[in-house]
């Protein structure tokens, strides 16, 4: 199975970002562009009890399936992850719907991809905050992590929906998806 293992890093805006990438000699791979993410689960909440995630993701014009497999112990959130694109998004939403998985969160993020070290680097822009994503290898991700001046104890193994629920406690009623509220 192919695995993922990421951490997020959080900065103070996606120009902070971008200046400490770009110092380091992140390369651009994709343009930044609007994602906007639906988590699936049963009427029993079964995946999320069980640690994993069924993501309908609308990317652009592209649209992709994912399942997550429950996250492995570890300094980096590793787990399982199985990713299909789909031609029409809200097709796949009404196949996944007839087969009892219905939508429990949405989030949306500006998203820019960037290549460094033989990772895929992230800059995403959240109704929450800006976070960097380093997805690849361990330790291609924790030389990365330390050359832009972070260790472990920086290291955000979070998901973007646990951050919302922990952001909406600390700062009050937020509403129910994490979504813009006017696209930027």
């Amino acid at each position: 199975m192919p695995v993922e293992r990421e951490i997020k890093l959080r900065f103070e805006s996606a120009g902070a970002a971008r200046a400490a990438l770009d110092e380091i000699g992140a390369r651009p791979l994709r343009g930044r562009r609007l994602q906007d993410d639906v988590l699936l689960d049963s009427d029993d909440g079964r995946l999320q009890r069980s640690g994993c995630a069924l993501r309908l993701r609308r990317d652009g014009e592209r649209a992709a399936i994912t399942w997550k497999g429950p996250p492995q112990p570890g300094p980096m959130k590793t787990r399982e992850e199985i990713e299909t694109a789909v031609g029409v998004a809200d097709d796949a939403r009404r196949i996944l719907a007839s087969l009892g998985f219905q939508p429990r969160f949405r989030y949306q993020k500006y998203r820019e991809e960037l290549s460094l070290d033989g990772l895929i680097v992230a800059i995403d822009e959240t109704p929450i905050g800006t976070f960097v994503e380093l997805e690849g290898e361990e330790l291609a991700i924790a030389s990365v992590a330390v050359r832009l001046g972070r260790g472990p104890a920086d290291y955000v193994l979070a998901s973007y929906r646990s951050l919302f629920l922990e952001y909406r406690q600390t700062r009050g009623g937020y509403g129910a998806d994490m979504v813009f509220d006017t696209p930027a």
